[in-house]
């Protein structure tokens, strides 16, 4: 195919949940005349955080304007929702780009650069309450378009968005090739989700996760009190 290449790319972090991106990119890397940049500040090893080793391949120094920006979740980003550096490259990178993109809960750092106000976002439902912090607007689906901005919900749900983003770049016909290539027809061995999961289960759920979610939370309203003050400083 001739043109310029879609060039994607897709934030790395110590501690990410690998599959967030990972599903996606099986989807992307396969599209035509594609280029899908895996970015962190330095050119080493990425530890997941169930321990996976991932290789990033472009330092954000040398990121090219990008076609796609996407970003992933994981309990590393409490680190990150605080890293001057890392949220003024995805408010650079991420602001230019064609399509502003998150799967889980990779939508709080996109809301701490200031590029989901006033968007709809899809979230881990664990933590699609603290979207409001930075004026996104929390929707419970799968996945979830608002104008360029096109989000993921919990982590599997990247590999949907992988297909619908890959519909928008390269047409439905080839997401359709690439759905049957990949043999996409999940069958989850159990019949539950969010929807219909016993109350009981869901509390205890949460109950189990109040320490880490308060944390994130903590990290989340620091991170919106310093958007909000480098808005009023710039205004």
């Amino acid at each position: 195919m001739s043109g310029k290449p879609i060039d994607i790319g897709i934030l790395f972090f110590p501690g990410m949940t690998q599959l967030d991106v990972t599903g996606p990119f099986e989807v992307f890397a396969r599209l035509p005349n594609v280029r899908v940049h895996l970015l962190w500040k330095r050119i080493e090893p990425v530890i997941s955080d169930v321990g996976l080793p991932l290789l990033p391949t472009t330092i954000f120094a040398d990121c090219p304007d990008l076609d796609v920006f996407c970003i992933g979740g994981g309990p590393g980003l409490v680190d990150f929702l605080g890293d001057d550096e890392v949220i003024a490259f995805v408010r650079d990178k991420g602001g230019s780009a064609r399509y502003v993109t998150s799967v889980c809960a990779g939508c709080l750092i996109l809301g701490a650069a200031g590029l989901l106000d006033g968007y709809k976002s899809a979230c881990h439902w664990l933590m699609s309450e603290q979207l409001a912090a930075f004026g996104a607007i929390a929707v419970n689906e799968r996945v979830v378009i608002d104008r360029n901005r096109i989000s993921g919900g919990g982590v599997t749900a990247g590999i949907d968005f992988g297909f619908q983003l890959a519909s928008k770049l390269c047409g439905e016909d080839v997401a359709k090739k690439l759905q049957l290539m990949l043999e996409y027809q999940p069958q989850p061995p159990f019949d539950i989700t969010v929807q219909n999961a016993p109350p009981e289960l869901l509390s205890q759920m949460r109950l189990e996760a109040e320490p880490w979610l308060r944390k994130r939370a903590a990290a989340v309203q620091k991170a919106a009190l310093k958007l909000k003050s480098n808005a009023m400083t710039v205004a």
